[in-house]
């Protein structure tokens, strides 16, 4: 098969956790030819959407920084060449996101396999996906309005406020009802009421780590990464210092993995990454889901095979 990656540039790669990497290693190991693609390389013309790709070819790495990869010469190709187009792009979901997302969409119609679904992630926002599923959601606020998240506040006493548009644990706020600094924080992140933020009840359960469950397929890796925060810090993200620690699916991870696996399939997409602290649903990551390397480092289960499995079998 000849597979596609778009990707942030190679150089900044950090392939002893990337995701991406993971699997385009697994793909090399099958033969299977690998073409990576940046975000500005996706173009509309003559009616078509083009890209330009280079192959790249795998080495081992020594440890030089951008020594583990050679790439080919630059070649313009119709979206549509490849077997499959893997979009993998890191957040923020800016627009030239969005205007990635429509060219991959136009790209489909011509023929195109992307993967995920362009269409679909737009329509998951990683924070208020989780809304589709209010059976596994903690007490959530939506809004802009400040009284709102004031009485929010006052009911649950001790909340985490997000930006809808944020990755990586980045612009998150807890925040008590006894706090002093309340009110410049809501100014902060509604910009005076102009943007929306999400609010939730905090889940002491943090401690024990923020889950990431990979469904690949519709079907959950058998391991979650739990995220476990720093002292002193409520995030668990490990670019804010938590540290990932694999292990087995609890009997309710499976269950929330296994009533949204057939949607999230029927939508397009293939590889999801589910966040769950305690027994809470606290987002749907769509767009570059991580953790593969973290699990097959602590467990030997290799979910890049499993992801290129599916690549090939769907």
């Amino acid at each position: 098969m000849k597979l596609a990656f778009i990707l942030d540039p190679l150089e900044t790669l950090k392939i002893y956790k990337d995701s991406s990497y993971a699997m385009m290693r697994e793909a090399a190991s099958r033969n299977h030819e690998i073409y990576t693609i940046q975000q500005e390389d996706l173009i509309w013309k003559d009616d078509t959407v083009v890209c330009y790709a280079r192959s790249l070819t795998l080495a081992e790495p020594t440890g030089s920084g951008t020594d583990w990869y050679r790439n080919g010469d630059r070649h313009m190709l119709p979206m549509q060449a490849f077997d499959a187009v893997l979009m993998r792009k890191d957040p923020p979901f800016n627009m030239e996101y969005l205007y990635s997302t429509y060219l991959l969409e136009l790209a489909e119609r011509q023929g195109a396999r992307v993967i995920n679904s362009p269409r679909s992630i737009r329509d998951f926002n990683e924070k208020l996906a989780i809304a589709r599923f209010p059976q596994f959601m903690p007490p959530t606020l939506v809004t802009r309005q400040e009284p709102l998240i004031m009485e929010f506040l006052h009911q649950h006493r001790d909340i985490i406020l997000k930006p809808l548009d944020s990755m990586g644990g980045s612009g998150i706020f807890r925040i008590h009802d006894a706090d002093h600094n309340v009110n410049v924080i809501l100014e902060t992140m509604t910009h005076y009421g102009t943007r929306t933020i999400m609010a939730q009840r905090f889940i002491p359960e943090i401690v024990k780590g923020d889950k990431r469950i990979l469904l690949i397929a519709g079907k959950p890796v058998p391991y979650a990464l739990a995220r476990i925060p720093k002292p002193g810090e409520t995030r668990g993200n490990l670019n804010t210092g938590g540290t990932g620690v694999a292990q087995p699916l609890s009997d309710y991870d499976k269950e929330i993995a296994e009533t949204l696996g057939p949607e999230l399939v029927e939508q397009g997409l293939l590889l999801v990454g589910l966040d769950v602290i305690g027994d809470c649903l606290t987002e749907i990551n769509v767009t570059s889901p991580t953790g593969i390397q973290e699990i097959y480092k602590q467990t030997g289960f290799n979910a890049a095979g499993m992801m290129i499995d599916a690549v090939e079998d769907n």
